[in-house]
């Protein structure tokens, strides 16, 4: 998005209201830009100087004051130079989030903004929101992990929620653009890193809380803590009045959060307490209906989207779309006009088949719900290629492997972003609990028969290409873990690679592949 330009402000208009401050020089001084990068300094700007985990901010005053910076805001005491002024705060990313919204006239309270957390269904359910608004006729914005859009146009998404300075500044261009309601992608990192805090969120929905990121937070609770702060803080400090939290009782996580909550909430789920709960449900091949109970009656809702899972999402996006004034039939018409969600179980192949999808999950839980889903669909036979990140949590590496032999006929384990690591140490890691579940590695010519087990191909192209070849009319692959990602981090380098390309060049090719599979020979293939 273009950047939005504001009208200088006072320091002194900025800093009302954040406590702890220790002002030394000029607070009448006035400021034209906000930054946290010094190379983004603009003459007559402010410099907050943030602590990272790699680099600390303040190593990069002297860059921000040669740019120009006539305001340096940092956690410790400076002494600044002539004409210019220092502001001590005691957390310089609250900070950061507080000036930015009072520089940008809080953009959130022009809008009703949802933010979305919890570890899977974020992306879903903030499509599935969007088409619901869409539907009533309002014009939505959204912040998230595919992408930033509005209005036909869409951004990259370099990360899932944005800097508060950068996120104030494009929820102040949705609003310059007419927009009406936001949607926002709120990660556990974001709420951790104070990211959206001074933030007024009309509703904050908790899809689920799994094992993910444990890199970052080392345990589960601290995990939880994170994403807890969106409805035990934040709902409550952005403005008045108080945010609706939408909880999804299902999970123990969610019971647990809604027992703490002091602001309004609305649940749903399968659990008999839940106010928007399923009250029966088919699921098929091409979608799947279900009349729901919820505070404004009985509604039947009919979805292009796929599996039991994708009903819990579409159960978190109704009832915030309900408890939010959405008419009950903008609701249904706006779930059924969903075709899909990128690289969220999108499917691929030809009419007849094979059933090819191309899905994000990338954790434990996520692994078992998309193929607890396809199951259901009575495929005569279940492929599964994925891999594991490097330098990132490694104790969920074998509990993916479980999850994939739990619900997989065949498995083909390859490379996802291997980063610094070495991609056959990970799927080592991972082969640990294949084998924990009984599932043998095979022979190409055992695969090719049937056999239950699996593969090792660490180039993900081969490893796409390899379960293509493998999968007959009736057959579905699942290739999980980057959805809708279109690149590949290998050492440092970031190179072009996309799951839904290499599918359907797969699924172009697939004639003449059997040959190569009887002849015993595939290229990458590691035997065990």
């Amino acid at each position: 998005m273009q950047s939005n330009p504001s009208s200088p402000k006072s320091l002194k208009y900025l800093l009302e209201g954040l406590h702890g401050c220790r002002v030394t020089g000029d607070d009448r001084v006035l400021i034209s830009s906000l930054a946290y990068h010094s190379q983004d300094v603009t003459p007559g700007g402010l410099f907050v100087a943030i602590p990272g985990h790699k680099t600390d901010g303040r190593r990069f005053i002297a860059s921000a004051l040669a740019q120009g910076a006539r305001v340096i805001v940092s956690e410790h005491d400076y002494l600044p130079p002539p004409g210019v002024t220092a502001v001590q705060v005691p957390e310089a990313r609250l900070a950061l989030a507080h000036l930015s919204g009072a520089f940008y006239d809080h953009p959130s309270r022009e809008l009703s903004l949802i933010g979305i957390t919890g570890t899977n269904g974020k992306t879903t359910t903030s499509y599935l929101l969007e088409a619901i608004f869409s539907a009533a006729g309002h014009r939505v914005g959204v912040l998230g992990t595919v992408n930033y859009r509005l209005g036909g146009r869409c951004w990259p998404a370099p990360v899932t929620t944005p800097e508060s300075l950068d996120l104030n500044r494009f929820l102040r261009e949705m609003v310059a653009n007419g927009a009406t309601h936001a949607l926002l992608e709120v990660s556990s990192h974001a709420l951790d890193l104070k990211r959206v805090d001074r933030v007024a969120f009309a509703a904050g929905i908790f899809t689920n809380l799994s094992q993910d990121h444990l890199d970052y937070h080392k345990n589960l609770d601290l995990y939880f803590a994170a994403k807890s702060r969106l409805f035990l803080e934040i709902l409550s400090n952005g403005g008045s009045p108080a945010g609706l939290a939408v909880i999804n009782l299902d999970d123990p996580r969610g019971r647990q959060l809604s027992q703490r909550l002091q602001v309004p909430t609305l649940t749903f789920g399968n659990h008999p307490e839940s106010l928007v709960r399923p009250l029966s449900a088919r699921f098929h091949r091409e979608g799947l209906e279900a009349r729901l109970a919820t505070p404004q009656g009985e509604l039947a809702i009919a979805c292009r989207l796929v599996g039991p899972y994708n009903l819990s999402n579409i159960l978190a996006a109704v009832a915030a779309a309900l408890g939010l004034g959405i008419t009950p039939d903008a609701v249904t018409r706006g779930v059924a006009s969903l075709a899909g969600v990128p690289g969220r179980l999108e499917r691929f192949g030809p009419a007849g088949g094979p059933h090819v999808f191309v899905d994000y999950a990338h954790t434990p839980d996520a692994l078992v719900s998309v193929l607890t889903a396809l199951k259901s669909l009575q495929f005569a036979r279940l492929i599964t290629v994925f891999g594991c990140g490097g330098d990132r949590d490694r104790t969920k590496r074998p509990l993916m492997g479980q999850a994939a032999a739990e619900g997989s006929d065949l498995v083909i384990v390859t490379s996802d972003n291997p980063r610094s690591e070495d991609p056959v140490a990970i799927i080592g890691e991972i082969e640990a609990g294949l084998q924990d579940m009984g599932f043998p590695p095979l022979s190409l010519a055992a695969a090719k028969r049937g056999d239950k087990g699996y593969l090792v191909v660490p180039e993900r192209r081969e490893a796409i290409r390899l379960a293509v070849r493998f999968a007959q009319t009736d057959d579905g692959v699942l290739v999980a873990g980057k959805g809708h990602e279109d690149y590949q981090i290998v050492g440092q380098e970031r190179r072009h690679f996309d799951d839904r390309e290499e599918v359907q060049e797969a699924l172009r090719g697939k004639i003449g592949y059997s040959e190569d599979i009887e002849a015993g020979a595939h290229p990458g293939l590691i035997e065990r």
